[in-house]
């Protein structure tokens, strides 16, 4: 019996060592940590598939790969903040590749416009988070839809996502605000300048982007992050409690 099936019945199972193995070797950032992180982010994805509902959509098939794929990448940014910082959610929706939502907008004469959307990942505010298996399996290189759509679930914990998490005590707002904002107008006037950057140009778009895009390179890429934002790569040494850079090194 796989572990889907047990989880199915609503019963927990261990993560496979052949499928976490799997997993842990084909994700650089996840094959850095030591034997004791490795093992306590395996135990947290194992209560994270328990909990969580996972359903495909597009025709995919689930199975243990996927699932556990998600779980480790996605409970990599709070292996030292626990499970309850995902608690307000339930269901993780996979398609095989990029799916379209539809939107609408209303301008400022009051006229409604609708379009679709394409998207690899999405992370709706009480909500399901929806992901691309195909941009999920991306992962290694400094993008990381997982990483990014779970950076907006924490983005969410005190209300609409805005580029600002609930803070741990041992860090202000003020200083947050101050050290995200000036490195996010520096960003944006590198991308205005049309040049080359190592980080995800999408990270310009807005102040909750920004975060998303920068939590995916501080684990990814948190070389890259330490030099060009030291500042902002100390603050989400912080938040997350961990220091990427130290593993890499």
């Amino acid at each position: 019996m796989g572990l889907l099936d047990w989880l199915r019945r609503g019963k927990t199972a261990a993560i496979p060592e052949d499928v976490w193995q799997q997993t842990v070797s084909g994700l650089p950032f996840l094959a850095a940590l030591d034997a004791s992180d490795r093992q306590r982010l395996k135990t947290l994805s194992e209560a994270f598939l328990a909990e969580k509902e996972f359903t495909a959509a597009g025709g995919l098939e689930l199975n243990d790969e996927i699932c556990v794929a998600i779980a480790a990448q996605g409970c990599l940014p709070i292996l030292n903040l626990g499970l309850a910082a995902y608690g307000d959610w339930v269901g993780i929706v996979v398609y095989p590749d990029e799916f379209v939502v539809p939107r609408e907008i209303h301008d400022e004469d009051g006229i409604v416009h609708e379009f679709d959307d394409v998207l690899s990942g999405e992370a709706w505010q009480g909500g399901p988070l929806l992901v691309s298996w195909h941009d999920v399996q991306m992962a290694g290189e400094g993008y990381n839809v997982v990483i990014h759509e779970f950076a907006h679930k924490l983005d969410m914990l005190n209300g609409e996502a805005d580029g600002m998490p609930a803070l741990h005590s041992d860090i202000e707002a003020a200083e947050w605000e101050r050290t995200f904002v000036a490195a996010y107008d520096d960003f944006c006037s590198r991308v205005d300048r049309d040049e080359e950057t190592v980080i995800d140009p999408y990270a310009s778009n807005d102040p909750a982007e920004f975060f998303a895009v920068f939590s995916e390179s501080f684990f990814e890429l948190p070389d890259v992050i330490h030099h060009e934002y030291p500042a902002v790569y100390e603050l989400l040494k912080r938040y997350y409690r961990q220091d990427p850079l130290s593993r890499v090194r």
